[in-house]
């Protein structure tokens, strides 16, 4: 009797070892691949990011799941070493935000936090936004890529007659005008009035003859918001809202010096002076060559833009635009050297308003911004369908190796990634939020 007792206590003790074993996470084999080894100690939570009116959906694909925490920790470790003040983060994956994060402070010395509505300037990038926002008004015939300046500013003048004649708005976004390198870009820091900088260019030699010659430029560039004035009849910044902020609910974003300050949350912009971070003012410059460098955005509105950029939004940006502004229009140099610690580049081209980087089987649609102490950087894999944002409110090692460092993340990851979405497709069909019901609300 005892013996029987005995045997049933052992027998009901190892079907419960077997359950236990069967349940737990070291047995489910099938989604880890036998390269890649288990870290017992560190058991990160899914990253869930909810804020206010702002959220980010919780990609249950593990090994996304695994970049997302690892680059987290990147972010943090560089934000604890005083890399930069704050940051702010946003990461698009097919057509849904899958990270959405503020880190650091809007100010050293001060408590306020950055958050996914804290407003930062784009510098450079706001490039970007005018070659959008160009798209946009070409697809609805407005103007044409290939129209000559002269058509829409009969007035503007260049120094030799021919290339005033040959200059288009596909030169003027694509930095081929034959200007010298950022021509004037001397006066904006002045504060010379835009039509000031226009009408001394007229006195400038050429380098080359207008789609001959790349040279990067900030006064020559906004001849493009001059050529939307005048088709839209309205301003730069009022065309931008009503043709991008607005149908992709970028309520945080604008184009104006006096939009910036005004806003009671915005990242205040940092140099680095003896040792420690200090807080400068926020400059008015550049405003006056919006398309260039004035536009702003929170990273919340950042995330809604790329969204755009992977062609999930074809009322506002086609497909057929997407391709047509990021068609390489001509080789030029990339000065971000932190994308050879990813892989290296085979080549670099401007497109319109955009960068493209080359490697052997990835291409990377990309800009970088400095103004005034902020920087900004954005990166686009159509192939891949994945796009990241990165926002500092100061210069530095943080923005230059944002983008690779993430970059190279997810590309370790790449093949385990579309695996486990290969074998729960269905699963994540049935996931999908409906239509109706999208990722940010107002």
């Amino acid at each position: 009797m005892r013996i029987g007792k005995i045997i049933f206590i052992i027998s009901g003790l190892l079907a419960l070892m077997g359950l236990a074993f069967m349940y737990s996470p070291e047995s489910q084999r099938e989604d880890v691949p036998l390269s890649v080894k288990k870290e017992p100690e560190k058991k990160s939570e899914p990253i869930v990011l909810v804020e206010k009116d702002i959220s980010a959906i919780n990609d249950p694909n593990p090994y996304t799941q695994k970049v997302l925490s690892q680059y987290q920790e990147f972010i943090e470790r560089a934000i604890r070493l005083g890399t930069s003040p704050g940051a702010a983060v946003a990461i698009v994956k097919d057509s849904s935000i899958i990270y959405l994060k503020g880190f650091g402070l809007k100010q050293v010395g001060e408590p306020d936090s950055i958050n996914t509505n804290t407003v930062f300037r784009l510098g450079s990038v706001s490039k970007c936004f005018a070659s959008v926002l160009a798209g946009t008004l070409v697809s609805d015939q407005l103007f044409k890529w290939d129209d000559p300046i002269i058509k829409y500013l009969p007035d503007f003048e260049l120094k030799s007659k021919e290339s005033t004649k040959k200059l288009t708005v596909r030169h003027v976004l694509s930095h081929t005008i034959g200007l010298p390198y950022h021509a004037f870009t001397n006066m904006i820091e002045e504060r010379a009035s835009l039509d000031t900088l226009f009408k001394e260019l007229r006195h400038l030699d050429l380098i080359g003859e207008p789609g001959k010659v790349y040279s990067y430029q900030n006064v020559g560039y906004s001849l493009i918001g001059e050529v939307i004035k005048v088709t839209t009849h309205k301003s730069f910044e009022e065309a931008l809202t009503e043709k991008v902020f607005l149908p992709l609910h970028m309520k945080n974003s604008s184009a104006s010096y006096n939009a910036m300050i005004n806003n009671s949350n915005i990242a205040k912009p940092h140099l680095f002076t003896r040792r420690h971070w200090v807080t400068i003012p926020v400059s008015d410059t550049y405003y006056d060559v919006t398309p260039a460098g004035g536009v702003n955005a929170s990273i919340g509105d950042m995330a809604l833009w790329l969204k755009a950029l992977l062609g999930n939004d074809q009322q506002v940006l086609t497909n057929a635009t997407l391709d047509q502004i990021f068609e390489p229009q001509i080789r030029a140099i990339s000065k971000n050297r932190n994308f050879w610690k990813w892989k290296r580049p085979k080549a670099s081209y401007y497109a319109l308003g955009w960068r493209v980087l080359t490697f052997k089987n990835d291409t990377i649609e990309y800009h970088g911004g400095y103004v005034n102490g902020y920087r900004s950087e954005v990166a686009v894999d159509r192939k891949n369908r994945i796009a990241i944002c990165v926002l500092t409110n100061s210069p530095g090692n943080l923005a230059d190796q944002s983008i690779p460092e993430f970059l190279s993340r997810f590309s370790q990851q790449a093949d385990s990634i579309t695996a486990w979405e290969e074998r729960n497709k269905y699963l994540l069909v049935a996931k999908q939020p409906k239509e109706s019901q999208p990722y940010f609300h107002k």
